[in-house]
């Protein structure tokens, strides 16, 4: 379908999927409705510059949601996972569930005919296997939209290759989590994201009800370490964190690395491609915008080879 006028919400939208979306929604001539709490941030006008209407709102408060998506056609929904860059201290799995109903209620008192959300790979798998906490908030997020009956695509990606590009993986002058080494981790860049939601919004007939896994490489944190190496020309070493001092600062955490280590989201990889050919491999995604990010925060980090 074209745009033709037909307005897009972005919840989150300065946030870095938010961002994604809305750059691909507007680059395929969707007016596009910017939600934010910070209309006067930085990220709040480059959005403006890019085109995009930006109308302050908060996930706390279904009124100022409903208000915001009054006459539009459809709305792109993401929340922070507790641990996210940018949330509050205090922000709570709770927080999570509550925040993603305010905003599928809120689509469902404006109207809103497309509805599409961002959950994660592997939640869908709730009731056959024990989920880390982040799966089975978005779960009940999905299961809410559900009882809605709302028009809706659910999308589920795995890790974002942006998790590599600052102080969450890079520490010390290496990569540093608790995956273990030669255990291979489904990754997709977030842009990718952007891409397949701005697709879902222009084909209502082929998304609507659907829900779609997405992955786009799979490799070990030591291929991921010297595939970033090889990109920046410089060490890198992977370091893997002893799970044990992840429990001692969150039992949730540790165990979501446990699962990882031990099930994995299991996405298929070629069912993304169908989706969207163009979708970027690690060693694609470094050479676009990747290796020039991590270098860019490895440069305000001191190392031992910076050191007389």
């Amino acid at each position: 379908m074209e745009p033709t006028g037909k307005t897009v919400v972005v919840v989150g939208a300065t946030g870095l999927q938010g961002r994604a979306v809305a750059r691909h929604l507007l680059s395929s001539g969707w007016p596009v409705r910017a939600l934010t709490r910070d209309p006067n941030g930085e990220p709040a006008r480059a959005l403006a510059s890019a085109g995009a209407q930006i109308v302050r709102a908060q996930m706390e408060d279904v009124s100022s949601l409903i208000a915001a998506t009054n006459g539009a056609y459809g709305m792109f929904s993401v929340q922070p996972t507790v641990g996210s860059p940018g949330t509050a201290p205090g922000f709570s799995a709770e927080d999570e569930v509550r925040w993603g109903i305010n905003v599928a209620e809120a689509a469902r008192a404006a109207g809103v005919e497309h509805f599409v959300f961002t959950s994660v790979a592997g939640a869908d798998r709730h009731g056959s296997e024990t989920l880390p906490q982040n799966l089975v908030s978005k779960w009940r997020i999905e299961q809410h939209i559900a009882a809605l009956r709302l028009p809706a695509t659910i999308l589920r990606p795995v890790s974002f290759m942006e998790n590599f590009t600052g102080e969450y993986a890079l520490q010390g002058g290496g990569l540093a989590t608790a995956l273990a080494p030669e255990v291979p981790q489904q990754i997709m860049a977030v842009d990718d994201v952007g891409f397949v939601t701005a697709l879902a919004f222009s084909r209502p007939e082929e998304w609507i009800g659907r829900a779609a896994t997405l992955a786009a490489d799979e490799l070990t944190p030591m291929q991921i370490a010297a595939a970033i190496e090889s990109a920046l020309g410089r060490q890198l070493p992977y370091v893997r964190i002893p799970i044990e001092a992840i429990r001692a600062l969150s039992e949730d955490f540790a165990f979501a690395y446990e699962w990882l280590n031990e099930r994995g989201y299991r996405a298929d990889i070629t069912a993304t491609r169908r989706i969207h050919p163009g979708a970027m491999n690690l060693r694609t995604w470094l050479e676009r915008t990747g290796a020039a990010q991590i270098a860019a925060f490895l440069a305000t980090q001191p190392t031992a080879g910076q050191h007389a």
